[in-house]
């Protein structure tokens, strides 16, 4: 009991300034807290004890973005105006700040880019039949065919989808043209992509040109280095990160509303639980067929226990969150939280935001961390590696040697209290066929929603969870948004956050959402705040914002949008090269912080002069409440420009409206929708 009550002291400490210095953040998560709370967790030593043990702020140069590591006549630390403290180069603090930025850019486009190959490889096995796997959405994949210019006539699903797969593949070496997927998007924007120079060729191309142009003597003009970021970082989103969105929706299905359960009470007392972390969908889409196959149950039940549980932690659990509805236990900065339960016999990971803290806290108990890829090994976790033309096999393996962890477990405990329902599979295809139904899916619901101002406009809250600040950011955010009729879309371990504080239930709009964004809801039944999924599936928030500009009546690009964007937590660098990507389409977007302080013609270029190459910029608030606002500011910006920022008598529609905009000619009175014009 005094064990427990130390630790709970602990606990409330960490908000507490040391040594000057206020960065102790705040856990407000009640299932993070109960855990750590209990006695099994005394030895447990997580993210949050580690930054209160450093007792010290991060170094003012890296968080400026001007400390230059990329030769060893260095590291130089830049002070931007100061001529003694320029590199022993010459290099400044802009040149420095945006290669450091555009090194960010290119890390994270290529971990998306990295995942992306092994979705597309994995899906020209399948097409082969070399995999267990089928083609489960043949309507996106004939979409996906005329993308790319393969003629489907008269030709098997295999053999379109074996065509569309060698495409893709080509895509990340293509060394001239450019990207088939570009053509997706507006044509007003294609124009200005084209005009700068920055529509990427090769996906793997870009990020190898960023990497050599900020490597010491090679681009020393902030504003030309910015170009290839923005170049490498579309091919990210355009490119790679769009590409393993579509083919694993073609290949596992793609989403649509289901309902599951959220947090860390999703573990089970009498099964055995086995958590599937990082985000390659191959592995944790072969686990779940696995764990339903005679042989494994059996294989349990001979253990003592009454099944297996499967419970995703991180981008990996958003993938068969929403395809599936296995329940998500854990974002990022709950991994280690998932292990102090001591209820998990094995953790099971494969790539990116795998902290390797989690081996560490294992040892405290039966656990066992599997890594399972040859590019993510850890020290102290075994490795099994799996191998996608084999996949149920390996994750047989796999599943055998946690099930055989079951009878060791020892103490344990559950927060059996710490469950949320959240309704999640809102992809751009399912926000189509709810606005308008089957036959008539449109977006022209929305869109005159958003000009009659029920809706005042659409946020994008996405990536990452972070230790640096407060657990309850993200519920910060989105709340005062969807307070404003502000519509949120969500991906990431955002996305689980939002699904803790109990945002994606349809019940959260009439308890949450300003007036207008809860008539909309309710009439279609959908929470204020929708799941969209992972963070490579953020392409699918540039599929639904042209969308947006396809329906008209919102302008002729994505720039016109009332629409803005942040990763309010991000912490990978994965978050930047989204980020540019958005704000490269035209997107407003904000974080809480960047790393470019140091350098003030930089940070003026990427909060300024951005907006008049791109119609996007970035912004920066550390303050979450303040963070909404300005996105509502944003929002209203653009509205304001369209001149819809007006109040009008709102009608919302019902069905017979709906059929109506299929072409009956007349116009739907007092929404601002002038009908199909009719024929002559």
């Amino acid at each position: 009991m005094l064990l427990a009550i130390d630790h709970r002291l602990r606990l409330k400490k960490m908000a507490i300034t040391r040594n000057g210095c206020k960065g102790c953040p705040d856990i407000t998560c009640t299932s993070t807290k109960v855990v750590l709370s209990q006695d099994i967790a005394k030895n447990v030593k997580t993210a949050y004890d580690r930054i209160k043990s450093r007792g010290m702020s991060g170094c003012l140069f890296g968080s400026g973005g001007t400390c230059c590591r990329h030769c060893n006549m260095g590291p130089c630390q830049i002070i931007d105006g100061v001529e003694d403290m320029i590199g022993v180069c010459g290099a400044t603090a802009e040149t420095v700040a945006s290669r450091n930025f555009c090194r960010a850019i290119a890390s994270g486009s290529a971990s998306h880019t990295d995942h992306a190959r092994e979705m597309v490889r994995g899906f020209i096995a399948t097409a082969k039949g070399e995999t267990e796997n089928t083609i489960k959405d043949a309507r996106k994949l004939n979409m996906l065919a005329q993308v790319f210019g393969v003629d489907t006539t008269d030709k098997e699903t295999r053999q379109i989808a074996l065509e569309v797969g060698q495409l893709a593949l080509a895509e990340f070496g293509k060394q001239e043209g450019t990207q088939y997927m570009l053509k997706r998007a507006p044509a007003k924007r294609q124009e200005i992509w084209k005009k700068l120079g920055v529509e990427p060729r090769g996906i793997d191309r870009e990020v190898v040109e960023l990497m050599h142009r900020t490597h010491m003597g090679v681009d020393q003009d902030h504003e030309n280095i910015m170009l290839q970021g923005s170049r490498c970082a579309l091919g990210d989103g355009w490119g790679s990160s769009m590409l393993s969105t579509e083919l694993t929706d073609i290949m596992f299905g793609t989403p649509v509303p289901i309902r599951a359960i959220v947090d860390l009470g999703v573990l089970k007392a009498d099964q055995v639980n086995v958590t599937v972390h990082g985000h390659e969908p191959l592995l944790a889409e072969a686990l779940c067929m696995a764990a339903e196959t005679p042989e494994m149950l059996a294989l349990a039940k001979k253990a003592g226990a009454k099944g297996i549980n499967l419970a995703g932690v991180c981008c990996t659990g958003n993938e068969i969150l929403m395809r599936r509805g296995i329940p998500v236990a854990a974002g990022f900065i709950q991994q280690e939280m998932v292990l102090a339960t001591g209820a998990v016999e094995a953790m099971v990971v494969d790539v990116q935001c795998v902290m390797q803290s989690v081996a560490q806290v294992a040892k405290s108990f039966h656990t066992e961390i599997i890594t399972t890829n040859y590019r993510a090994k850890m020290p102290d976790a075994v490795h099994i590696q799996f191998d996608e033309h084999h996949a149920l096999q390996s994750a047989k393996t796999i599943l055998t040697r946690a099930i055989g962890n079951f009878k060791k477990r020892g103490k344990f405990f559950i927060p059996t209290d710490s469950k949320v329902d959240v309704v999640v599979g809102f992809s751009h295809e399912t926000i189509n066929y709810m606005l308008g139904g089957r036959f008539r899916s449109s977006y022209r619901p929305l869109n005159d929603n958003i000009i009659n101002g029920r809706i005042r406009g659409v946020a994008a809250i996405v990536g990452c969870d972070n230790y640096k600040f407060d657990d309850n950011y993200h519920e910060i955010v989105a709340k005062e948004l969807i307070k404003n009729d502000v519509l949120v879309l969500a991906t990431g371990c955002a996305a689980t956050a939002l699904g803790r504080a109990g945002l994606l239930r349809p019940e959260a709009a009439t308890e949450f959402a300003g007036p207008g964004l809860a008539e909309v809801c309710e009439t279609v039944g959908m929470p204020p705040v929708l799941h969209m999924g992972s963070c490579v599936d953020n392409s699918r928030l540039l599929i639904a914002a042209t969308e947006m500009v396809r329906e008209g009546g919102l302008g002729d690009d994505l720039a016109d949008l009332p629409v803005s964007g942040t990763a309010p937590l991000w912490m990978s660098e994965k978050a930047v090269a989204i980020g540019q990507y958005f704000v490269a389409s035209g997107i407003h977007v904000i974080f809480q912080n960047l790393p470019v302080g140091g350098s003030k013609k930089f940070s003026k270029f990427l909060f300024d002069d951005c907006r008049k190459i791109y119609g996007g910029h970035w912004e920066m608030e550390a303050n979450p409440l303040e963070l909404a606002r300005k996105m509502i500011k944003n929002i209203d910006e653009k509205r304001e420009a369209l001149g819809i920022n007006k109040k009008r008598e709102r009608i919302l529609f019902d069905m017979a409206m709906r059929r109506d905009l299929g072409g009956t000619g007349k116009a739907v009175p007092g929404v601002g929708c002038t009908g199909p014009k009719p024929t002559e």
